[in-house]
Parts: C-alpha cells; structure tokens; sequence
C-alpha cells in the first residue's frame, strides 16, 4: 500500500509535528517514515500505525488506487 504524502503532509502540518515527531509518536522508523516520504509502499500494518498516531482512519492517508479505462 501507499501514503498519500501529500495529504500525509497536510495532516502532520495541522497536528504541528514534523517526520521526527511522528516516528517517536508512531513508533514507525526514521528510515521507514523516509521511504514512504520518497514514494515507497508500505505494509498496512505501518500504515495503520501512522494513521493512530495522527488520530485519523486509515483511509485519511492511503493513496487510493484508481483502475483506468474503467
């Protein structure tokens, strides 16, 4: 699966952390934060880390994936 960094960004910006913050808060790495900061899937249960340090759903932060041509 994939964060949204985008939307990732903007929630962390209204929670007022930054990435080092939220490895602490999440109990997810530096190095782990950085790859999906660069693109990089994840596991969902990363994913659902993140999501309950920032106290949002999952759902807030994923990149959903869109099938084209459908």
């Amino acid at each position: 699966m994939k964060i949204n960094v985008s939307k990732l960004s903007i929630i962390m910006a209204r929670a007022g952390i930054n990435f080092s913050e939220l490895a602490n808060l999440s109990k997810v790495s530096r190095a782990t934060l950085s790859y999906i900061k660069n693109g990089k899937t994840c596991r969902p249960d990363i994913i659902n880390k993140i999501a309950t340090a920032l106290n949002v759903d999952v759902t807030d932060i994923i990149e959903l994936e869109t099938k084209e041509g459908v």
